[in-house]
C-alpha cells in the first residue's frame, strides 16, 4: 500500500542507514544557503560512531522526520554521565537539530527527545549541543549572513521561535567575535601589562613533547573554565581527539602557552579556517577532495581563522594577571598569524556575561559578529 506522502513520522535511529539519513540530511536542508559548509563527512561519521570517546561517559538517541518519503527533521537527545556527577541536576541534553520551517516537525521532534529523557529519569533539559558543551553548540540567533567559521554552528532564522514554541526558554547566549590580527595595542593596557611583565614567559607548544603538552593545555582548559555556566571537563581520550585533529592542522607557534614564575598559568589555540578550503568539496574527500584540501592549505592557506580554546588558570582570574596573560597572549599568537597571511581571527564562543573578556577583546578592535543561544527547559 503506498504510503501518504503528506504523513509525518518520526523515527528512530537505530540501523546504518537510518544513521546516514541523519548525518546527510543537512546537505539537503541548506542546498541553497550560501553561509551553509557542509562539514566533512568522514568527521561526522566518527563523531556518531563509538569511536567518540564522549560515549565513554554518555548515551545518545537520535531521531528523524519523515513527511511520506522524505527526510524532514532530526534531533538528538543526550545524557552526559559527567554532567549529572557534577551538577546532580537530573538534566539532559538536546541536539544535532535541523529541520524544514515547519512547525509540527519541530513539534515532534521535541516530544520524542524529551519522552527519552524524562523515561531516563531527567527532568530538565538544555542544549543545543552537538553532541556536548566541548564540542559545537548553541543556537544561532544573530549574524546569519556570514559563513560560518571551523566548528561551529549555523541555522536558519526561525529555529529560535520554533525552539521557543516548544517551551524552551534562554539560559545563556555565546558571543563569537572577529577582529583583524593587526590591532593597536591602548595605552590602558601596555600600562597594565608592565607591571607584571617581567614574571610571564610566553611560548609556542613543543612538538617534541607532544603528549605531556596536550595534557598540560587540558589540564589548563579544564581550571580555567570549571566555573562556566554547564561546563563539563573535557577527558584525556576527548582531548587526545581534538589533539590530533589540531596538530595535523597547525604550526607549533600557533599554540602559545603562558608561565607565571615558570609555572604553566594560560594557554591559547589558533585554528585556520579551514570551512575556506573545504567549502565547494560538499563534505567529501574522495576521490580528489584531499589533494585539493592539502594544496589549498599547503599553496593558498586560509585568510581566516579562529581561536577554539583559550583559557587562564582561575587562581590568576581577579587579579592583574588574569588579564595581562590574555592580552599578552593574544599578542604573542598575532604574528605567526600574520606572517601566515592571515586576515581575520573569530574568537569564539564567550559568555555573554564574561565582561573582562569581553572587554579585552573590544579594546583591541573586536566587533561582535554572532550570537548562539543555550536554552533549557522543566521536563
Amino acid at each position: 500500500m503506498p504510503q501518504n506522502q503528506d504523513e509525518l513520522t518520526v523515527r528512530a535511529v537505530q540501523t546504518q542507514a537510518q544513521l546516514n539519513h541523519f548525518i546527510h540530511l543537512p546537505e539537503r536542508l541548506y542546498r541553497d544557503d550560501p553561509n551553509w559548509i557542509s562539514p566533512l563527512l568522514f568527521e561526522q561519521k566518527e563523531r556518531f560512531s563509538r569511536k567518540n570517546p564522549y560515549f565513554l561517559h554518555a548515551r545518545w538517541q537520535a531521531w528523524v522526520a519523515w513527511r511520506g518519503d522524505r527526510p524532514v527533521g532530526r534531533i538528538s537527545a543526550q545524557i552526559d554521565d559527567l554532567h549529572l556527577q557534577k551538577f546532580q541536576d537530573r538534566t539532559g541534553h538536546f541536539g544535532c537539530l535541523e529541520a524544514e520551517n515547519d512547525p509540527q516537525v519541530f513539534a515532534r521532534l521535541f516530544e520524542e527527545a524529551e519522552n527519552w529523557l524524562r523515561e531516563a529519569g531527567m527532568q530538565r533539559v538544555t542544549g543545543p549541543f552537538n553532541l556536548s558543551i566541548n564540542e559545537e553548540c548553541g543556537l544561532q540567533i544573530e549574524g546569519f549572513d556570514t559563513p560560518s567559521r571551523i566548528m561551529m554552528v549555523h541555522g536558519r532564522p526561525f529555529y529560535a521561535q520554533a525552539v521557543e514554541a516548544a517551551g524552551f526558554h534562554k539560559a545563556v547566549d555565546l558571543i563569537a567575535y572577529r577582529q583583524h590580527p593587526d590591532f593597536e595595542v591602548p595605552r590602558v593596557m601596555q600600562r597594565l601589562v608592565s607591571k607584571v611583565a617581567d614574571q610571564i614567559h610566553i611560548r609556542p607548544l613543543n612538538r617534541k613533547r607532544l603528549k605531556s603538552e596536550l595534557e598540560l593545555l587540558r589540564d589548563i582548559f579544564n581550571d580555567a573554565w570549571s566555573e562556566n555556566w554547564g561546563m563539563v571537563p573535557i577527558t584525556e581520550a576527548e582531548f587526545e581527539e581534538v589533539g590530533k585533529f589540531m596538530t595535523l592542522l597547525i604550526d607549533d607557534d600557533f599554540v602559545q602557552i603562558a608561565e607565571v614564575d615558570g609555572q604553566p598559568a594560560a594557554m591559547i589555540v589558533c585554528l585556520p579556517n579551514i570551512n575556506e578550503a573545504i567549502q565547494d568539496l560538499h563534505g567529501r574527500l574522495l576521490p580528489f577532495g584531499w589533494l585539493k584540501l592539502l594544496w589549498r592549505l599547503k599553496v593558498r592557506y586560509p585568510e581566516t581563522a579562529r581561536i577554539p580554546l583559550m583559557g587562564v588558570r582561575k587562581k590568576y582570574h581577579h587579579t592583574l594577571f588574569g588579564p595581562a596573560l590574555s592580552f599578552l597572549l593574544t599578542d604573542t599568537l598575532r604574528y605567526p598569524v600574520l606572517a601566515r597571511g592571515i586576515r581575520e581571527m573569530e574568537m569564539s564562543w564567550i559568555l555573554e556575561h564574561n565582561s573582562g573578556m569581553r572587554s579585552i577583546i573590544e579594546s583591541l578592535g573586536g566587533k561582535a559578529c554572532q550570537t548562539f543561544r543555550l536554552y533549557e527547559k522543566a521536563l
